[in-house]
């Protein structure tokens, strides 16, 4: 086990640079089971959920490996069709897998998923969609069975918006005889650049990144292309959160404002000036400090979720009240008793988080139990007095590439330690 140490109390100041996106380049390598051959996909974050990936798609027979921040991949050999539970239990993204294997395969044995232990995220509106598709699923001692002689284009309309079912969906119809009609689909980034992924491979996918996603089947897919990932938005935005935390000036490079725009509104209405470029952000604290908002999760181009944790510590140090909603995963609030260890006053009714300001953090011991509450600890710890232990920081590998090492960049005194 590890932990990271922060001594807290200093501004940050300097240039950093953004990684690309995991919760982009997860679903591409899933899509990599379509080709029957290589691809290769570039900018790429080195994290934990990446390398259990690609495990997973070497345990079912694909090659390739990952260098230099690219991956190469080959399914042109896939022998299993089995995504089995030692793999899945570790990341709930490995669903995925489960469109790409029946629309080029007929057939899939998918473990249900794991992952974050906070809330519940059912697959039914995976299965719901394979199933408008024409596959037969089963659930059969804790895994997905599916098989599909022929999936065929259909017209499937999601309940909820939901990121992870557009794109298995959108996965599997690239493949399906005739057309597919996608609505209120998931309009993330990362869901548009999967289709321009998808598109590079020979696929017919229009609207992509819009609520109505139109898919015309095609035979096969053509191997050989290469793809460069976006920019993660969440490592942009925490990146920033703690330049703002801290009081400090932190200008991040490699960004795509225009995937930020509820982030950025919300900064400034707490009172950070930005400066905003092509592809870099600059953020330092207005003179009159930080002031309290209210945020309401929703889906993109709304707050996103996974910001929702950084801007909550955030509010601990802005002046007055901030009422955070949270939309998407109700009791996705597993980081408040742990903020609260660090000075934190926030009050818990239902799905709404009550911020009280306090403009001070003391430092503690605390324990993290998700990615982003992680990460919402350790800005909590750079802008605490005094020494914070952040512990279980296995979470952290998962969705930030060296996240120690790009503070200290900027100047954090923060260091991982191996624990008992």
């Amino acid at each position: 086990m590890e932990a990271i140490i922060i001594e807290g109390g200093r501004p940050l100041r300097g240039e950093v640079e953004v990684g690309g996106a995991k919760n982009a380049v997860l679903p591409m390598m899933a899509a990599s089971l379509l080709v029957p051959g290589p691809v290769e996909i570039h900018n790429v974050p080195r994290l934990r959920d990446v390398t259990t990936f690609l495990d997973l798609l070497r345990e079912m027979g694909a090659t390739g490996g990952y260098t230099n921040h690219s991956l190469h991949l080959d399914a042109s050999r896939v022998t299993s069709h089995e995504a089995p539970y030692d793999h899945v239990k570790k990341m709930r993204a490995s669903i995925y897998v489960l469109g790409p294997l029946l629309a080029r395969f007929g057939e899939a044995r998918v473990s249900l998923p794991g992952g974050c232990a906070w809330g519940p995220r059912p697959v039914n509106l995976h299965q719901d969609a394979m199933e408008g598709l024409g596959a037969k699923l089963t659930l059969e001692h804790g895994y997905i069975v599916g098989r599909a002689k022929h999936l065929k284009g259909n017209r499937i309309v999601f309940d909820v918006s939901s990121v992870g079912a557009t794109g298995n969906a959108m996965m599997a119809a690239v493949l399906a005889e005739g057309t597919t009609a996608l609505e209120n689909a998931a309009a993330e980034p990362e869901i548009e650049a999967l289709a321009d992924f998808l598109n590079r491979l020979g696929a017919r996918v229009k609207g992509g990144g819009t609520k109505t996603i139109t898919i015309e089947g095609v035979a096969e897919l053509q191997p050989g292309v290469t793809y460069e990932n976006i920019p993660d938005r969440i490592e942009a935005g925490t990146l920033l959160v703690a330049g703002a935390i801290t009081g400090g000036e932190v200008l991040v490079r490699r960004v795509r404002p225009d995937h930020m725009t509820m982030v950025l509104s919300r900064l400034e209405k707490m009172g950070c000036e930005l400066e905003v470029a092509e592809d870099t952000i600059r953020i330092r604290v207005g003179a009159g400090g930080l002031k309290g908002v209210d945020i309401v999760t929703e889906p993109y181009p709304g707050f996103p979720t996974d910001m929702q944790a950084q801007f909550m510590v955030l509010l601990c140090m802005a002046e007055g009240v901030g009422v955070i909603t949270e939309t998407i995963y109700p009791d996705r609030f597993t980081h408040v008793p742990e903020l609260r260890r660090l000075g934190a006053q926030i009050t818990l009714s239902g799905n709404a988080a009550t911020v009280t300001g306090t403009g001070a953090l003391q430092g503690a011991d605390v324990m993290s139990t998700d990615i982003r509450a992680s990460s919402a600890l350790i800005l909590g710890g750079l802008a605490a007095h005094g020494k914070t232990h952040v512990s279980r920081i296995y979470h952290i590998d998962r969705g930030y590439e060296r996240i120690e090492e790009k503070l200290r960049q900027l100047g954090a005194r923060i260091r991982r330690v191996a624990e008992d």
